[in-house]
């Protein structure tokens, strides 16, 4: 087979840099506007950059930009990495695109532009720690991605693991994995530890999302009641980074944080969800360096010293929730500040809770098998499950967030639910 392929080549000039140029690893993400989408893509060899995409056939042309990107590893390999942003986009209406150039072009997908305004239920996916093998959520999350389900995507760190092996073609192999997802929804992402081989450079080249730092280690975006903030926790674990990271990507926090609860910004999208990818809080047996530790470096900040300490920020800017993966588990605590639990009321304990609430979901499935508990639940623990699965997300209005666990082992199964109500969003007050 592969004899006749070089002499197809050789016979017919262009038909390996045809194969070359086809694009592939097509993924969407929100660019921060509302009549926007980003659209990012990769060859093998250079090409042109061009989107076409209109509401029954691709009619609107729109050029991108193109960047070759070099793995670290021992044969330097370099693949071209593409962005085009799809604008003018009419609210809510379907849009079918392809991308690609006159040495190739993708297959037609679909999406759904952003909704304007703030007042419509927003559907989420969620889960972090999906690898390239053993990726078991992922059959069940390309169907209900195919059924409409989900408004977008939120991966919540560890792609691929790892996205550099075999000279970043393990990179190559998962994109192509997730494209039945994210070519139809954007697909949001944060950093996390299985991205750090070559200063994290997979992942900032990789990936596009909106604001920021610019190479998408930390930024925010708005979809209809909700305010989301990604950050880096891998900023206080690699050294490379220095303090000077740290305290950069904090001043930015507190500045979209202060801006979000500006009167007016709070009123129209009340809900703030950050998200990270090491825990703040969790009980899993295998990692004392989070589960539970008093001096938890991304809940704390600095060891000792305490400075810089991402909690004091969710407390104090009033965060309703915190998403994170890292555990090869789920588990949602109860609203909790400092180790101690401040639930709404002992009969309600999320209608109006004085702390945030965490959840952690890493249990999409990788090659590393899910993580054990403890016996004993810490005292923040309201429910555990070392399922493989993933979870999903409605915030339905301005008061009630909902939210549930998917068990892949037991098919599909819900196997917890959990619906968040706050009438007030405000700084919290745990204990005052």
């Amino acid at each position: 087979m592969f004899i006749w392929l070089c002499v197809l080549a050789f016979a017919v000039p262009g038909v390996m840099s045809a194969v070359m140029t086809q694009p592939e690893q097509v993924h969407l993400s929100y660019g921060g506007n509302v009549n926007e989408m980003v659209v990012t893509w990769v060859t093998l060899s250079a090409c042109n950059t061009t989107v076409e995409y209109g509401l029954k056939s691709p009619s609107i042309t729109t050029l991108g930009t193109t960047k070759p990107f070099q793995d670290g590893g021992s044969e330097k390999r370099v693949i071209y990495i593409h962005r085009a942003t799809m604008i003018g986009l009419k609210s809510g209406h379907k849009y079918v695109y392809h991308v690609g150039s006159n040495l190739g072009w993708s297959e037609l997908f679909t999406y759904r532009a952003l909704r304007e305004g703030t007042n419509w239920p927003v559907h989420l996916a969620l889960f972090g720690d999906m690898g390239n093998a053993n990726a078991q959520s992922l059959p069940r999350l390309q169907q209900e991605t195919e059924r409409d389900h989900f408004d977008a995507i939120l991966h919540i760190g560890d792609f691929a693991y790892n996205m550099d092996s075999d000279n970043g073609r393990i990179g190559d192999a998962f994109m192509k994995q997730i494209q039945p997802l994210a070519a139809y929804v954007p697909y949001m992402t944060t950093v996390g530890n299985h991205e750090n081989a070559y200063n994290f450079s997979h992942y900032i080249n990789r990936f596009t999302m909106p604001g920021g730092s610019g190479n998408n280690m930390f930024f925010s975006f708005n979809l209809g009641p909700v305010h989301f903030v990604s950050f880096s926790s891998e900023y206080y674990y690699y050294v490379q980074w220095g303090w000077e990271m740290i305290a950069q990507q904090y001043a930015w926090l507190i500045k979209d944080l202060q801006e979000a609860n500006k009167p007016a910004n709070r009123a129209a999208r009340p809900w703030i969800i950050t998200m990270t990818h090491r825990p703040m809080y969790c009980s899993d047996s295998d990692d004392p360096e989070h589960c539970p530790n008093p001096e938890n470096v991304i809940r704390v900040g600095i060891p000792l010293l305490h400075a810089y300490s991402p909690e004091q920020l969710l407390y104090k800017y009033g965060v309703d929730l915190h998403l994170q993966a890292h555990e090869h588990t789920y588990e949602r605590t109860w609203p909790v500040y400092n180790n101690t639990v401040c639930n709404g009321s002992k009969t309600d304990p999320y209608r109006n809770p004085t702390a945030p609430i965490h959840i952690v979901t890493g249990s999409a499935g990788c090659q590393e098998v899910p993580d054990p508990f403890y016996k004993d639940p810490q005292p923040f623990s309201a429910f555990r499950s070392s399922d493989y699965g993933y979870s999903r997300m409605t915030i339905y209005n301005n008061t009630h967030l909902y939210l549930e666990q998917v068990s892949d082992d037991k098919h599909g199964q819900v196997i917890d639910k959990m619906m968040l109500i706050k009438e007030r969003h405000e700084p919290h007050s745990c204990g005052t």
